[in-house]
């Protein structure tokens, strides 16, 4: 291949929480990459993704980079952490995504279009379109977006469904410079194997324990080792108190059983092998609030 004739370039993933901006990525690249729930803060770090295509007949490599939803209304560490993911997946990329939700401008949303900084292409994302009962009601809004900032492009489309992620495919590619791939083609994150398995097991915590459980739990992967041929994997659950712990673990343990089953089953899926996976729940007041203890679980 003339490397000279191929496009690359890194694209942010940016929004306020629950605009889609996690789904929107795991559809452009073809993998549940990137973990997904209905509750806010489900992504706290940065996530990069990587697709490699042939696009109007132009390799073209996409590095996509999702980021946590971007926080106005709490300020404890934790929030303060992801805050800075955010600002520093802005500082160093080619492309911007906006992602926004059909019918809602809301001031989170143009706060964060006021972090995107000028001479950076970017578009805005209206996703959620799926939601409509008239494909013609998405117009009028449209509009409305298109006079909040001189964007390259507008694309609205369902993350959900993948409905028109081939359109802005499309527009980022023709917004990418004309460079050398900066990953091998088959590469699909630059995130080792440990943080995904305590991804997928934070994932099922927020999926399967319900509108109660606090955002103050985490995930800490004890052991992570291949031992013949399969992945042996000993993980512990944070939670801030002793009532979130018996939350989790469920009657019986029946709850925490499910999230390790379910979680140990993606962990295959994503990691092409067998998973060994014991989990244990633990208490430990006030982490989230705590900047050092943060850093040392591995939030940037």
């Amino acid at each position: 291949m003339n490397m000279a004739e191929s496009k690359c370039g890194v694209i942010a993933v940016v929004g306020r929480p629950n605009v889609g901006k996690s789904t929107l990525m795991n559809g452009m690249i073809g993998e549940h990459l990137s973990i997904t729930s209905s509750k806010p803060q489900t992504t706290r770090h940065r996530v990069l993704g990587v697709m490699t295509e042939t696009v109007k007949e132009v390799p073209t490599q996409f590095i996509f980079v999702d980021t946590p939803g971007f926080q106005t209304k709490h300020s404890n560490a934790l929030n303060k952490t992801m805050n800075r993911a955010v600002l520093t997946a802005l500082a160093d990329v080619n492309v911007i995504l906006w992602v926004i939700e059909q019918g809602k401008l809301t001031p989170a949303d143009m706060k964060v279009l006021e972090l995107c900084p000028k001479g950076v292409p970017l578009v805005a994302v209206v996703n959620k379109v799926d939601l409509l009962e008239k494909k013609n009601e998405v117009l009028p809004f449209l509009h409305k977006v298109s006079g909040q900032r001189n964007f390259d492009a507008i694309v609205p489309l369902s993350a959900q469904t993948n409905k028109n992620l081939d359109s802005l495919k499309e527009a980022v590619s023709a917004l990418l410079p004309e460079q050398p791939f900066f990953y091998d083609e088959d590469t699909l994150t630059d995130r080792p194997e440990k943080f995904l398995a305590a991804e997928r097991i934070r994932e099922k915590l927020f999926r399967l324990v319900g509108d109660e459980l606090p955002y103050t739990c985490t995930v800490v992967i004890d052991k992570f080792e291949i031992e013949e041929g399969r992945r042996v994997i000993h993980a512990s659950i944070l939670v801030d108190r002793s009532s979130h712990k018996a939350m989790i673990i469920g009657k019986g343990g029946e709850k925490l059983k499910r999230i390790g089953s379910e979680a140990r089953q993606d962990m295959e899926r994503l990691f092409g092998g067998s998973v060994h996976l014991e989990t244990w729940v633990k208490v430990r007041s006030g982490w989230a609030d705590n900047a050092s203890l943060l850093q040392s679980l591995g939030y940037e």
